[in-house]
């Protein structure tokens, strides 16, 4: 198939696209390289891709790889209503898979605007360019925090999803319910992922493991908030691909009975672990000591996460298999190899 992946030169779409490319599809990758944190490593990601930094700098052109013929690279926003649809007509696109989005709850609290751009106008632009160019199904990146401070778990996509306590879940609430309607209105089928902490090596800097190992190795202390009350359903990189992979090379499957083009899907481990045991693992791995400074609750953040993944495992045969330990030590031996 000929696959378009947004947010490309992320952590999770950099992984989606390479397992594509050496499946034998055709990809092309898109991306706006923004500074939400260090472009270098964006562009190293490219660079295992076979994109070269120089080029992968310029914007609107399309970049054959130098490693995968079967891959190309864009530098684009999703929000930009000219240049995405000429793309989308010039390339013929089967699947879709829209990961690009403005990430972090955190940073929602400060800079709201860029997420209205990028999650709200890009996936509407992104709805459009599906609907006008005869897209065989739409895959799209939501996430775990839509559950808001739900107390019932593990969470059901049948769950009430009513009160997100971030902007940035509320923009991926706001996905879920465009691609609704679209899927209604204009017939094309559309696939929801709602993702739990994705970790693992290329990962994210503003994720809490990417920082927490950067201050065990420095010797100094971690920010550990509610007192370390706080659990997640930490999900490792390739199961996370693996699933994603399913369900494009399976094709779309409605949850329920209802011959409708519309679907959600929870995509986790599936098993929530206790901050403090991930952290003390973390620490075992570096052979460091962990020193912490224990902080309040903080706003936009959710008590604990756990994801019920039988839909996907019914419906597409997904079976996570990499445990916590093995995940971890693959995180901090890529560290170690990255930072040198």
């Amino acid at each position: 198939m000929k696959i378009l992946v947004t947010g490309a030169a992320g952590f999770i779409g950099f992984f989606l696209s390479k397992n594509l490319i050496e499946k034998g599809h055709e990809v092309v990758g898109l991306d706006n390289i923004n500074d939400y944190y260090d472009v270098n490593l964006k562009y190293a990601r490219l660079n295992q891709l076979g994109i070269d930094k120089n080029s992968a700098e310029k914007f609107n052109f399309l970049i054959n790889s130098e490693s995968y013929r079967n891959f190309t690279f864009i530098r684009l926003g999703i929000e930009n209503r000219d240049s995405l649809p000429e793309l989308f007509k010039n390339q013929s696109f089967d699947v879709v898979c829209n990961l690009a989005a403005q990430a972090g709850v955190r940073y929602s609290l400060k800079n709201p605007e860029a997420y209205v751009d990028s999650n709200i106008v890009g996936f509407l632009n992104i709805l459009e360019c599906c609907r006008h160019n005869n897209i065989q199904h739409l895959i799209y990146a939501s996430s775990s925090s839509i559950y808001g401070l739900n107390d019932k778990t593990p969470f059901e996509t049948s769950d009430r999803t009513d009160h997100p306590v971030s902007l940035y879940a509320a923009t991926k609430k706001s996905n879920e319910l465009m691609a609704h309607t679209y899927s209604h209105l204009y017939n094309f089928p559309t696939t929801g992922l709602r993702f739990f902490t994705v970790y693992g090596p290329w990962g994210r800097p503003d994720m809490a493991y990417f920082s927490f190992t950067e201050n065990i190795l420095a010797n100094k202390p971690i920010n550990i908030y509610n007192n370390g009350e706080l659990a997640r359903d930490f999900t490792y990189i390739d199961d996370i691909i693996n699933g994603i992979t399913l369900i494009i090379e399976k094709g779309f499957k409605p949850i329920s009975e209802q011959k409708n083009k519309y679907s959600i899907y929870n995509i986790g481990r599936g098993k929530p672990i206790k901050l403090l045991d991930f952290i003390d693992m973390i620490g075992s791995n570096l052979k460091k000591d962990v020193k912490s400074i224990m902080m309040p609750m903080q706003d936009g953040d959710v008590y604990k996460t756990w994801a019920d993944t039988n839909q996907l495992k019914k419906n597409y045969g997904y079976s996570p298999q990499v445990d916590l330990e093995e995940g971890v030590k693959n995180f901090i031996k890529w560290y170690h190899s990255y930072k040198k």
